[in-house]
């Protein structure tokens, strides 16, 4: 009879005890689902593959610490979302915020509204640097990545309370700085054209992260 594959805490609780191929196992397992995580939160294959690569690492070395008070797929989740969030927070990449079509609206288009995409999204991702990092954070993960409240505050660490706090703080910072691009009510939403169950998949040819870190680092 054919023994059960092991679970993911079962492989947890092996790399922890020293099993070399335990690790490369939950990797492979789950690489393709965490860099659908990172793609979106970066939406750059090259910063994304970056990402992936500095958050098996960290799960790597963390992973002796891992306590079973959640889904190893979550814990790893966690891990991604805050390596992206670390990269963005020092400057390495920074998300695109799609705003809505202009077609949206009744007001004749202005001088602003003419405006190219590209120079739209800088000035969006220029507004998100003046936000404090304990606001930009819950914003582009709600409302540019469209997690939920509960799934941010999972992520962040924090209470649901307090991600929809900073949430409404920084939309309403954000309205005051792009009220002249478009209609203030829709700026203050922050809103993105993808659902979460609809945001883009890794594209083919994007560069993959190669290796694991358990095929050569040693603990």
């Amino acid at each position: 009879m054919t023994a059960a594959a092991p679970t993911d805490a079962d492989l947890i609780a092996a790399h922890a005890a020293g099993d070399p191929r335990a690790f490369s196992e939950l990797v492979q397992r789950h690489r393709d689902r965490m860099w659908a995580v990172a793609l979106r939160t970066l939406r750059d294959p090259e910063e994304a593959a970056d990402a992936l690569q500095d958050a098996f690492i960290s799960a790597f070395r963390a992973a002796g610490n891992f306590r079973a008070e959640s889904q190893v797929t979550t814990w790893l989740h966690r891990i991604v979302v805050n390596a992206c969030l670390d990269r963005i927070r020092r400057g390495k990449a920074r998300p695109t915020v799609p705003l809505p079509e202009t077609g949206q609206f009744n007001e004749p288009a202005s001088p602003r509204d003419s405006m190219s995409e590209r120079e739209t999204s800088l000035v969006v991702k220029e507004a998100l640097d003046l936000l404090p990092e304990e606001q930009r954070a819950p914003i582009v993960l709600v409302d540019v990545e469209g997690y939920s409240v509960a799934e941010t505050a999972k992520m962040l660490g924090i209470a649901e309370g307090t991600v929809k706090s900073r949430c409404a703080r920084g939309r309403g910072k954000l309205a005051k700085v792009l009220g002249h691009l478009r209609n203030p009510d829709a700026i203050a939403n922050v809103p993105t054209h993808e659902s979460k169950r609809e945001r883009a998949t890794p594209k083919r040819g994007a560069r993959r992260p190669q290796g694991t870190p358990g095929d050569g680092e040693g603990r």
